[in-house]
């Protein structure tokens, strides 16, 4: 991969279509590795963090902190380098 990249909110179980952004624990300009932590998310369950996909350095947060989101939406994009 190379470029920006777009960070899309997995599927967090069978049943769960939209979740709630409850915290963003990077902000834009932070550099990620897989796997770091990105977002907190609350299903009508569980409270779940969302981890980076590749890393790369944030470029931009698409959705806000309180907002309901879909999932398979771009929550955030990650340039990757290159």
């Amino acid at each position: 991969m190379s470029g920006v990249e777009p960070v899309l909110l997995a599927r967090l179980g069978e049943t769960v279509d939209e979740v709630v952004v409850v915290e963003w624990l990077v902000e834009v300009g932070a550099v990620v590795q897989v796997g770091d932590p990105l977002v907190r998310v609350e299903t009508d369950k569980v409270e779940v963090e969302v981890e980076a996909p590749f890393g790369g350095t944030v470029t931009e947060l698409l959705v806000a902190e309180g907002d309901d989101v879909a999932t398979g939406a771009t929550i955030c994009r990650i340039d990757t380098g290159g």
